[in-house]
């Protein structure tokens, strides 16, 4: 169904993209159809300041001209007058949304559905994730119509850019006046890529015009195991554990052989089991248990980080997120900065307590942490660094870092043990303060300073106001803030 209107004579059009998203290559094509077409094309761009602090916004104007008089043409979008958004994001569509660039009598929106989580998102102390629901009905209600589909995952499919993908959508869309063949013809004219960017039109033109059936969100599949002992250890969380808690036991399970080894796994089970012994119906304590209790016994050390970063599949990843070719040559440089402390807790924990403990041997050694260095992990000499300390797994158990997180992980699990005898609830919320506890360095650092604070400050309550409210308050008052400023203030009317 065409939904141009023959009688229009100019068309506003908006951009929103990221960079490297290839928007100035689609605002190009955009223009080089209509002038191929005999309209008249203008193009601009306003370009944000960083990865999320501001997107590019190109604007560009199709006009035929009137009784031979040549249009005006604007230079930036008017809220109110424009006839197509498309966006390469989620949240950019939220951002067009906002700053009104959709209307609900005018403007055809197209937008991908992935989300690229910005910093503050990535940052936060808990979920500062934007509600994709929310922007996907504000949508729905706000444009005149809404064409939403995954785009990440089309250009994936078609080994294409999201650019092609977008041109793809806005042909399929026949909001604008030209042909499919006409908006291919940009495309081949351009020289570049030309194979792969019509296999990514296609996706987008086929999604767009509803002649292909999207494939569905990839959902989280159980792992299965594929060695005895993940065999093993399947047949026994299954048989001991109640039906809530097996997927988040079973991803448990294989989160933790990949991290240390089976024993390790077998742990965590064993540790799982005393909290499902004392759950009831529905078992939700058991369910949020074996995800947060993977999470914590997973903890992000320099053994960690070194095992991570120098996997075969991160670097495939890499070369896939980049499209380098299997002829080229692909260089990565990362920075890193490990401190004093996180080097002394992979030691052994005598050694590493030794040298933490001695102000005069640990200020003489600070000097050397002091700043960060760029690391070219893909060159021989930092891989095999980083892989040596990534075999250091065999001795993980020994350091100093497993000896203090073990002690803190019984300790907690020992609080939501005493709790569950008496207020399932409670056992609950103790479960979930492990959201406090995140990431590395001064991340894991505040994360844990709250932690044992709100710990402190709930034993110091009299036993009647030791309650599963006060827990959610103080833990939710942890995570809005860096600076913890609503924590002190909850923690002092406490005190």
């Amino acid at each position: 169904m065409n939904t141009h209107d023959p009688k229009r004579n100019r068309i506003c059009i908006a951009i929103l993209a990221m960079g490297g998203q290839g928007g100035g290559v689609l605002a190009d094509w955009i223009q080089e159809v209509a002038l191929h077409n005999g309209w008249l094309a203008q193009g601009t761009s306003v370009p944000g300041v960083a990865q999320r602090t501001g997107s590019t916004v190109y604007y560009i104007e199709l006009a035929r001209s009137v009784d031979g008089r040549q249009p005006i043409m604007a230079q930036m979008p008017v809220p109110g007058d424009v006839d197509v958004v498309i966006a390469s994001e989620l949240m950019e569509a939220g951002r067009a949304l906002l700053r009104n660039f959709v209307s609900a009598d005018r403007t055809t929106l197209i937008t991908s559905t992935h989300r690229v989580y910005a910093i503050a998102e990535k940052a936060a102390m808990g979920d500062g994730r934007g509600s994709s629901e929310r922007i996907i009905e504000a949508a729905g209600q706000r444009s005149k119509r809404f064409i939403g589909f995954d785009m990440d995952a089309a250009t994936e499919r078609s080994a294409s850019v999201i650019s092609a993908v977008m041109f793809g959508a806005l042909a399929g869309s026949e909001v604008l006046p030209f042909t499919r063949e006409a908006f291919e013809q940009a495309i081949k004219d351009s020289g570049i890529a030309v194979k792969s960017n019509l296999a990514g039109f296609d996706q987008g033109f086929r999604a767009a015009s509803g002649a292909i059936a999207l494939p569905a969100e990839p959902g989280h599949a159980l792992p299965q195991p594929t060695t005895p002992m993940g065999q093993q250890l399947h047949a026994r969380l299954i048989s001991r554990l109640p039906p809530p808690a097996h997927a988040n036991a079973l991803h448990g399970v294989q989160r933790l052989m990949d991290y240390q080894d089976g024993a390790y796994a077998e742990l965590y089970l064993d540790r799982l089991e005393k909290i499902a012994a004392l759950d009831r119906a529905p078992f939700e304590v058991s369910a949020e248990a074996a995800r947060h209790l993977a999470l914590w016994m997973s903890y992000e050390d320099t053994i960690r980080v070194a095992d991570l970063k120098t996997r075969a599949s991160r670097m495939q990843r890499v070369r896939t997120e980049v499209r380098a070719g299997d002829e080229q040559h692909l260089s990565v440089t990362e920075f890193m900065h490990p401190r004093l402390q996180e080097i002394c807790e992979t030691l052994p924990a005598g050694l590493g307590h030794a040298v933490l403990s001695s102000k005069r041997l640990s200020s003489t050694l600070d000097r050397f942490f002091q700043k960060g260095r760029h690391v070219e992990t893909t060159s021989l000499r930092w891989f095999l660094v980083l892989r040596a300390l990534a075999k250091y797994r065999r001795f993980r158990r020994s350091s100093l870092r497993y000896r203090e997180e073990q002690a803190r992980i019984e300790r907690w699990l020992a609080d939501v043990q005493g709790a569950a005898g008496s207020d399932l609830g409670l056992a609950l919320e103790w479960v979930r303060c492990q959201r406090l506890i995140k990431g590395y360095g001064d991340t894991f650092e505040r994360g844990l300073r709250n932690f044992e604070a709100i710990r402190a400050a709930f034993f110091a309550l009299p036993p009647e106001q030791r309650t599963a409210q006060w827990l959610a308050q103080a833990r939710a008052k942890a995570l809005a803030d860096e600076k913890g400023e609503g924590l002190k203030s909850h923690l002092s009317l406490a005190s």
